[in-house]
């Protein structure tokens, strides 16, 4: 398994750039979703880019932030076989919140229902059961 980053939801974008821009974090990747309506921007520390926060910015607004609860969002990991670990995960009781029907990502919570996301190494496996056809089940 490999950290990926941690993704928090912003309000304003350019506020929340600018106050990690003052604690030295420099963007390093930014990503726009026309179809989403929605921006991923990657900051990271100099010579910790492999560790990045990731801004998520709702392009329609998120009025409710911060008092809803929804600014933090998930921690991220890289794994090698998505399906073991998450029928090993399955196996030892935890929930899977959003299975991994395309082969590539999975969402989880911890016991504290902290949001964490699985991504395939790599290329996407190919899609299989149970996954195919699982259900999302609560938050993710």
């Amino acid at each position: 398994m490999k950290y990926l980053h941690t993704m928090v939801r912003v309000k304003d974008l350019e506020k929340s750039m600018a106050f990690f821009e003052l604690l030295g974090l420099k963007e390093i990747k930014r990503s726009d979703h026309e179809a989403g309506r929605f921006s991923l921007i990657f900051m990271a520390a100099e010579g910790d880019e492999n560790c990045p926060v990731e801004l998520t910015h709702n392009w329609d607004g998120d009025d409710a932030l911060p008092a809803d609860g929804r600014n933090f969002g998930h921690l991220a990991y890289e794994v090698k076989n998505i399906y073991e670990l998450c029928q090993t995960l399955m196996d030892n009781g935890v929930t899977i919140s959003r299975p991994p029907r395309d082969g590539h990502m999975a969402f989880v919570r911890s016991p504290d229902n902290i949001s964490i996301e699985l991504l395939q190494e790599g290329e996407a496996l190919a899609p299989a059961e149970p996954w195919a056809s699982m259900q999302n089940t609560g938050h993710w």
